[in-house]
């Protein structure tokens, strides 16, 4: 099985979560841990592991991080590496709702070589700037 594993600061992981729950439907295969306010990395990598029970050394992850160098990414490697599981496994940080949702509905699409750019590239076009007009500009584009 492939595995979206999402780690983060706070409750963005849990939360993404519970987003993707509503948008991809609830998937057995997304996973979800944050660090909580006043933890220790140490406290951190022990809710990591008992999160990532489930995953075996035949599982593939895509590990989706809050921010590149964030305590909760750097743990998670350190678990995983710990594992043996570094090898059946993809690192992609900056997560936001577009990359996991992108990542949730293309995982097993795509062999996990070709899953980071993919998704990246998806992520990134979903990035735009919605600008706003008021209704009193419209009005004076009528005269």
């Amino acid at each position: 099985m492939k595995y979206v594993v999402l780690v983060s600061h706070g409750e963005f992981a849990k939360g993404l979560a519970n987003a993707l729950g509503m948008l991809a439907g609830e998937k057995k295969e997304v996973i979800a841990a944050g660090l909580e306010n006043g933890k220790t990395a140490d406290e951190f990598a022990e809710v990591f592991k008992e999160a990532i029970a489930p995953i075996t050394a035949e599982d593939e992850i895509v590990l989706l991080g809050d921010l590149i160098g964030g305590s909760p990414l750097t743990t998670a490697l350190n678990v995983i590496n710990e594992k043996g599981f570094t090898n059946n496994t993809v690192v992609l940080g900056g997560m936001n709702l577009p990359l996991a949702l992108t990542t949730v509905l293309m995982k097993d699409n795509l062999d996990l070589e070709f899953l980071p750019q993919a998704v990246l590239n998806e992520a990134h076009e979903a990035l735009k700037e919605f600008k706003l007009t008021s209704d009193d500009e419209d009005e004076d584009d009528d005269i």
